[in-house]
């Protein structure tokens, strides 16, 4: 019998958003399936995959970086092959093997189910890499062309058999791939094709498979997971509907959702938050400016007084409800005046987790060709002074918390030991912590902690007695 020595190895490297995380996992199980071992380090492996973003020049940049490390392993004799998948191998193609001449191949997204086969072709090809005392032997073809898979994006992706790159007790749920809206600072159409809905039966045997693989929280995502089931209205599928049979056949603790956009959420998907467990209080609302003139500009579809309304009813609708929300800073025409008043704005909501990120002239986009482009320089001086606003609230928030009884869900350690929580008004990876003493708890379960203090954003906690689950 083959041992793990006679196995190919592989090694992923998975960036970017939950999205491409999924893809990631899903690659990760093929390749498990197809025969090869994996390796956390590719430094001495006999591949490594890159699964990149490609969504903003700052994600390209970092894309590039790891690459680049890759191919010093390769020509230094430590690293066999390279694969570059995902969002910027789809955006940009073969223009990748330009700029990377050792990328071995390219694997577009309608590809990702094939990254095993691309590999195991790759393999039959010389290396140059040597490993002494390898039993493999490889057929010595001459090196072909790079491979370049996926050029247009194929159908809704379907995610199950997932090798999991999260804790085991949460896991992302996608239930749309693509998007219509056609923003007008944003790529992702153009990278990852037009708005596609995942069946109901599909996305509730995924839920089903995750909850049995020990998943006690699922976060919906997708790139506009509100518009789930608009290409097919005669189908009769929207988010309401697909997040009423999830909290009556899911058997879950916490169904939290994520990548709702204003223009979409209507009053019946309130009315679903509004229904209670195991629906979090909890919603990701990325609103990208306060100014009614500016989201226009970027085709959001709503404006001030919409955002006002909807905030308003969901407050109402759901008392006590974690709004998360991000913005654009610098996009075309922006003046000082939208900043000063965008930064009221968020003093005002007082919301409670914000993100932001500098406007970034992505090509192909009505964006970019707009007049009264923003220079870096002053949008990055606009977007501390965005996010010194939003960091003053959250520090205010989180002060205001300092003696609550929380129940909180145990995500592991940091590097100093201490435990990492979050209550039901914080997803995974993007927003604040609940932070225990070390060894107060054990990763994956639920426990109820009384909250003693705060660590900037953080909430620092102590576990009650006997509460946990």
């Amino acid at each position: 019998m083959p041992t793990e020595d006679d196995l190919p190895s592989v090694s992923l490297i998975s960036l970017g958003c939950p999205k491409n995380l999924v893809d990631s996992e899903r690659m990760l199980a093929g390749l498990a399936l197809a025969g090869f071992a994996l390796t956390p380090d590719a430094d001495g492996a006999d591949l490594a995959v890159v699964n990149t973003c490609g969504f903003i020049d700052l994600a390209r940049a970092e894309s590039d970086e790891h690459i680049d490390r890759l191919e010093e392993l390769k020509r230094a004799g430590r690293l066999g092959r390279i694969v570059v998948a995902g969002c910027m191998a789809q955006r940009l193609g073969r223009e990748v093997l330009a700029r990377h001449p050792d990328v071995d191949a390219v694997v577009g997204l309608s590809g990702r189910d094939r990254v095993a086969e691309v590999c195991r072709n790759l393999l039959r090809r010389p290396s140059g890499k040597r490993r002494p005392g390898r039993r493999r032997q490889r057929r010595k073809d001459a090196d072909g062309p790079p491979v370049w898979v996926g050029e247009a994006a194929g159908p809704v992706p379907m995610d199950r058999e997932r090798l999991r790159l999260t804790p085991r007790h949460y896991a992302y749920l996608r239930i749309t791939e693509g998007c219509d809206n056609r923003c007008a600072y944003c790529a992702i159409p153009a990278i990852r094709g037009p708005l596609r809905s995942k069946p109901p039966d599909e996305v509730l045997a995924e839920a089903e498979e995750l909850t049995a693989d020990g998943a006690r929280e699922l976060v919906l995502i997708g790139q506009d997971t509100t518009a789930y089931g608009r290409e097919t209205p005669e189908a009769g599928r929207s988010l309401a509907g697909l997040l009423a049979r999830l909290r009556e056949q899911v058997e879950v603790d916490w169904l939290r959702l994520m990548y709702a956009h204003p223009a979409s959420l209507g009053p019946a998907v309130i009315e679903q938050l509004a229904s209670g467990p195991p629906l979090a209080p909890y919603l990701d609302l990325p609103l990208q400016h306060a100014s009614t003139a500016l989201l226009g500009a970027m085709g959001r579809r709503v404006g001030r007084e919409d955002i006002e309304t909807l905030l308003a009813d969901l407050r109402r609708a759901v008392p006590g409800i974690a709004v998360r929300t991000s913005f654009i800073v610098g996009f075309p025409g922006e003046t000082e005046a939208d900043v000063a008043d965008l930064v009221a704005f968020v003093r005002e909501v007082a919301f409670d987790h914000v993100g932001a990120f500098v406007y970034s002239p992505e090509t192909g986009t009505p964006a970019s060709r707009l007049p009264d482009q923003v220079p870096r320089e002053v949008a990055r001086e606009r977007l501390g002074r965005l996010m010194q606003a939003a960091g003053e609230v959250a520090r205010e928030k989180a002060k205001q918390r300092v003696g609550e009884h929380l129940t909180v869900l145990v995500d592991g350690a940091d590097a100093d030991g201490r435990v990492i929580t979050r209550h039901v008004g914080q997803a995974p990876e993007v927003d604040s912590a609940v932070l225990l003493s070390p060894g107060a708890a054990e990763t994956g379960t639920f426990l109820t902690v009384r909250v003693t203090g705060t660590d900037g954003y953080d909430l620092t906690a102590e576990p009650d007695q006997d509460t946990r689950q």
